[in-house]
């Protein structure tokens, strides 16, 4: 019996992941949920899956959930979320946190000797190189829950001694593939925040739309894989059937396919090396009929080339990147700016900064402080 602790429960990726564990109560125990500001929702979760932690955002709403639930320990904020990451007694994390608060929590649950199955990617792309030593170091499994990486995963199963030649990392495109400069300016919200393929969080649909979120993702393929920039290609895969593909030095190309589905990349990480039984749909070869593939817009889709930039780049480059997006598609959300001023800034904003190299984990979280602090003084 494997005891979860889920980061982010009522989210897209969290509530997937319990139903899950639902359908295999004979494999999973939940240990800790943690959520923000759905209580409604979390209130049914806690109910259903009696776990042994609890976090709330707020400590007022973990007093009041303390009365309702007196066998479940309580805590809130993010040393709350901490806790149920590294000190409760779990056997795997599930960060599906959104944003730069799902790092830290990442790093302590690596130093307390769990393994962690991954669904932040602002925990690689803002801090890699912290935790991949700290990997190695204390000799846990990092296990990758992006459908993406995943797949990558999968791919190199049984070839870990074979050099990668490259990795092609899939793309649905978003809601605006073939869409030019001048037409990306005209986008509203609504169309932004409708996927043609997933069904996510409001912060990563709009990554999507951008193509910041397979930015982000090459970055984080960087760091799981080992693989340097120029060996990871974006490939415009609109059926999102195959969900990434490994190339070797043979020019043999294993590819992963699968619906679009994340209990399919959740309950891989979970029952790791185990395949888990799932019932949700097949892939219907005969009614799916064609794949394609193009080649990703990095000119129209600016925020693509700076991902890119800022690998090349190093250092705080990417911290500042990850920030300043997370900031800049907020004030989107929060219809203050144009979908296509998201990249527009962005791309002032970097050419502003210096890198600067050889960062800690407190040195990270400043510039990340920072650079969204910047941000909002000057909007």
């Amino acid at each position: 019996m494997k005891k979860i602790s889920i980061l982010g429960s009522t989210g897209s990726i969290g509530t997937q992941a319990l139903d899950v564990i639902e359908k295999n109560p004979e494999m999973f125990q939940v240990e800790s949920l943690t959520c923000g500001k759905n209580i409604n929702l979390f209130c049914k979760q806690l109910k259903k899956y009696s776990p042994s932690f609890a976090v709330t955002a707020s400590e007022e709403d973990a007093m009041a959930l303390k009365k309702k639930f007196p066998r479940i320990e309580f805590s809130y904020g993010l040393q709350g979320i901490i806790t149920a990451a590294s000190k409760t007694n779990c056997d795997l994390v599930l960060n599906s946190l959104m944003g730069m608060m799902g790092l830290k929590p990442t790093y302590e649950a690596i130093c307390a000797g769990k393994d962690v199955a991954l669904a932040n990617k602002e925990t690689l792309v803002a801090g890699g190189g912290i935790i991949m030593d700290a990997v190695k170091k204390y000799g846990v499994k990092l296990l990758p829950v992006d459908s993406e990486h995943s797949a990558i995963f999968q791919c190199l199963q049984g070839n870990g001694n074979n050099p990668i030649h490259r990795i092609l990392l899939t793309a649905s495109g978003g809601p605006f593939r073939g869409y030019t400069k001048k037409e990306l300016e005209k986008v509203t919200l609504d169309q932004a925040l409708n996927h043609p393929r997933w069904v996510m969080g409001s912060k990563i649909t709009i990554d999507s739309a951008s193509l910041m979120n397979k930015g982000l993702e090459v970055i984080e393929a960087h760091w799981l894989f080992n693989v340097p920039a120029e060996k990871i290609q974006v490939v415009v895969h609109p059926q999102s059937v195959i969900h990434s593909m490994v190339e070797f030095e043979d020019r043999s190309i294993l590819a992963q396919l699968g619906m679009p589905d994340m209990r399919g990349p959740i309950s891989y990480a979970f029952g790791y090396p185990k395949r888990i039984k799932n019932l949700f749909e097949s892939v219907d070869f005969f009614k799916l009929g064609t794949l394609t593939f193009e080649e990703a817009d990095c000119k129209t889709f600016s925020c693509l080339r700076l991902a890119y930039d800022a690998l090349n780049a190093g250092g705080s480059l990417p911290v500042v990147l990850n920030a300043a997006n997370e900031v800049l598609v907020q004030e989107f959300l929060d219809k203050k700016i144009k979908f296509i001023d998201i990249q527009n800034r962005l791309e002032v904003i970097m050419q502003r900064h210096k890198p600067i190299y050889d960062l800690t984990l407190d040195d990270i979280l400043q510039i990340d402080a920072e650079t969204r602090a910047e941000i909002l003084i000057k909007k």
